[in-house]
């Protein structure tokens, strides 16, 4: 009896391994992630992308430098001639138009003819010159009319330089002085132009209840045209710092603040600590160093790429 038993036991245990070979047999093949290719697939703080890449996505690409932040206020502006570089040519006796030589936005010399009058006097025309060297910017006469001597026939600026009157209201007038610096952005898409407040209107406007600060501006390229709004941001303290970035670089990764440095082929996000800011740049206290390359601008796209990878997406 015993010897049956036993026999039947060691049955039981043969056809239990046989049951677990198959089973094993048949389980499809799994493998256990090394733990760099877990922390890998949870959390990655690199991403490669081209230089094609970079280019294409509109990501700007910086270096880390010192720089200065600014306290600032910001006005609004609208671009003048230079009323001390301005003309007004008007006839010296009325008369008929007869030619008309220069139209707005000729540029003239001085001495140049803008037109010919026939006198009323002495019915012999005569030339009417450009007293200064610009841009025509108003034409009063047309031909065959009558001109007077009583209205100017043309306006000639010399646009090299022109004056941007801001608007400051009462309660800020008192922090603004001659000799302040001011940013000008003319809206263009290009760099501020830097300049110097030179004058400040005694009187102001009753119906804004502001007075006029003004800056006289180089303006080259003619990037500045007068009659368009402008904006300006005035310099009311400065500070340098040893590192700074801009304000657009700095984004946020699961809870930690970091700069996206480009590292070869791959950007970094290199956590950050950041001290004082300005509107345009912030100082950066530790994590990036002095001539790191960086994304500057859209630098929101490196993160989406960064997040990307995380998940596990092929780019």
């Amino acid at each position: 009896m015993i010897k049956a038993f036993a026999r039947y036991f060691v049955f039981l245990l043969v056809a239990a391994g046989l049951v677990y070979g198959g089973y094993r047999l048949l389980k499809p093949a799994t493998s256990t992630p090394t733990p760099t290719e877990a922390s890998e697939s949870e959390h990655s703080d690199s991403v490669a992308l081209s230089d094609a890449k970079v280019e294409a996505s509109g990501i700007e690409l910086a270096k880390a430098s010192s720089g200065v932040l600014r306290n600032s206020m910001f006005l609004n502006g609208i671009v003048q001639p230079n009323q001390e570089l301005l003309v007004q040519v008007t006839p010296r006796f009325a008369g008929i138009v007869r030619d008309v030589r220069k139209r707005i936005g000729d540029k003239v010399q001085k001495g140049d003819i803008l037109a010919i009058i026939e006198s009323n006097q002495s019915l012999t025309p005569y030339e009417l010159k450009a007293s200064l060297a610009g841009t025509v910017i108003d034409r009063q006469i047309t031909l065959g009319e009558y001109a007077s001597e009583q209205k100017p026939a043309f306006v000639v600026a010399d646009l090299s330089t022109v004056w941007v009157d801001f608007s400051v209201y009462r309660r800020d007038l008192n922090r603004v002085s001659v000799g302040d610096e001011v940013l000008i952005d003319p809206a263009d898409g290009g760099t501020p132009i830097g300049a110097k407040i030179s004058y400040l209107s005694p009187v102001g406007s009753s119906d804004t209840q502001s007075a006029i600060a003004r800056a006289v501006v180089p303006n080259t390229g003619q990037r500045l045209r007068p009659g368009l709004f402008v904006t300006g941001r005035l310099t009311l303290s400065a500070k340098k710092v040893g590192v700074a970035v801009k304000s657009s670089a700095l984004q946020t990764v699961e809870n930690r603040t970091v700069v996206f440095v480009r590292n070869g082929d791959k950007f970094e996000a290199r956590d950050v600590e950041v001290g004082q800011r300005d509107p345009q740049l912030v100082e950066i206290t530790f994590g990036v160093l002095e001539g790191d390359v960086y994304a500057a601008q859209n630098s929101f796209i490196v993160k989406a790429e960064m997040t990307k990878g995380a998940g596990g997406d092929e780019h």
